[in-house]
């Protein structure tokens, strides 16, 4: 807050003052009376103050339309609404903030809206599409006539073969709610091997994207426990795409959901945030030598060594996790490669490939 009242700045000081003083979400959305507070002080003036605090939020609206292109100032009932018996109340949208443009803010929206052209569903999409709209809106004229302007003409990103699935925005908004405000969530969710959603109540943790799929992780209700293995017996994933109601309930989810061990790096190296055992193997492939060029440029790990075999093999010795991921990419080189190690992942994937033979032979 500033050190004086607002009012006794010039005004466009009073204009950033106004906008770093208005709350952020319509629940604390406050009335031209609440503002006066920290706009004015002086008793005898009051009157000529809140005409000033009147004309001020309107000025700092006609700022954010003509600059920003934006209607982030709120005033409930809206703007250009009569008011009369009710009183009028003031919020900035929660998603809005004055940006600095800079080259690397420019650059890192291009790319972030191409990269996420087909690997986000479109209602998150979207998003990121409107921040860059509100970017070049700033200063368009410049922006189309820079080199960073012109980046979206010579960037693309191909779709994936399998869509991303759709979203509910109602879902995606109560688990950011819960997530946020640390409240326990009811979802009814449909498993793709049941007619009817079942409801459950989840302890909320975060969201695990993998390819253009998006995840909801978090605890199924349990006790606290001395033992965190126990406590780790009631972690869950559940597709969002398959979540059809999800409704924030206001109690907040207990202490232990916090642990350290319970962060989602922790979890992801405890294996939990895939499908699959999830357990460090060290893998070794024997590996076609000329298709062993990409994993030159793409190693499995930090820890890959490759040796030569002969002409025609090399070998590929690297830390994994044994995930489903891992075993559907080695069933996609399995003309290119073979596995060694593990014995029992060589059989996993040896059986997918006989069942795959069977299947196509039958038909």
């Amino acid at each position: 807050m500033p050190a004086h009242p607002i009012a006794s700045y010039t005004k466009s000081t009073r204009l950033f003052a106004l906008y770093q003083s208005l709350p952020r979400s319509e629940a604390d959305a406050v009335s031209l009376t609440e503002l006066m507070q920290n706009y004015g002080d002086n008793a005898d003036n009051y009157t000529n103050e809140r005409k000033n605090l009147e004309n001020d939020l309107i000025g700092l609206n006609q700022v954010f339309n003509d600059i920003f292109y934006s209607d982030a100032l709120i005033r409930v009932p809206a703007w250009g609404k009569n008011i009369s018996g009710k009183t009028a109340r003031f919020y900035i949208e929660p998603n809005f903030s004055i940006d600095v443009i800079n080259e690397q803010t420019v650059f890192f929206w291009e790319i972030l809206d191409k990269y996420t052209a087909n690997y986000l569903p479109i209602s998150l999409k979207q998003g990121i599409t409107d921040k860059l709209t509100q970017l070049r809106r700033q200063d368009k004229e410049s922006f189309h006539q820079s080199p960073l302007g012109q980046w979206q003409d010579h960037l693309v990103t191909l779709p994936s073969i399998v869509q991303a699935p759709t979203l509910d925005s109602e879902v995606i908004g109560s688990i950011h709610q819960a997530l946020l405000q640390n409240r326990q969530l009811r979802i009814s969710y449909q498993n793709k091997w049941e007619e009817k959603p079942v409801q459950r109540m989840v302890y909320p943790k975060g969201l695990i994207f993998i390819d253009n799929m998006i995840y909801f992780t978090g605890f199924n209700p349990v006790d606290d426990h001395i033992d965190d293995k126990q406590l780790l017996k009631a972690h869950r994933n559940f597709a969002v795409n398959r979540i059809v109601e999800a409704v924030v309930i206001d109690k907040p989810i207990p202490d232990w959901v916090g642990r350290d061990i319970f962060t989602l790096d922790s979890l992801q190296k405890l294996g939990k945030l895939e499908f699959g055992k999830n357990i460090e193997i060290n893998l070794v492939l024997k590996v076609q030598k000329y298709a062993c060029q990409h994993l030159y440029e793409r190693p499995l790990s930090t820890d890959q060594q490759i040796t030569i075999i002969d002409d025609t093999w090399n070998q590929v010795s690297a830390t994994v996790a044994n995930t489903t991921r891992l075993q559907d990419w080695l069933v996609s080189m399995s003309q290119l490669s073979v596995v060694i190690e593990l014995l029992e992942l060589r059989a996993v994937i040896l059986e997918r490939l006989e069942s795959g033979m069977q299947l196509y032979n039958r038909n």
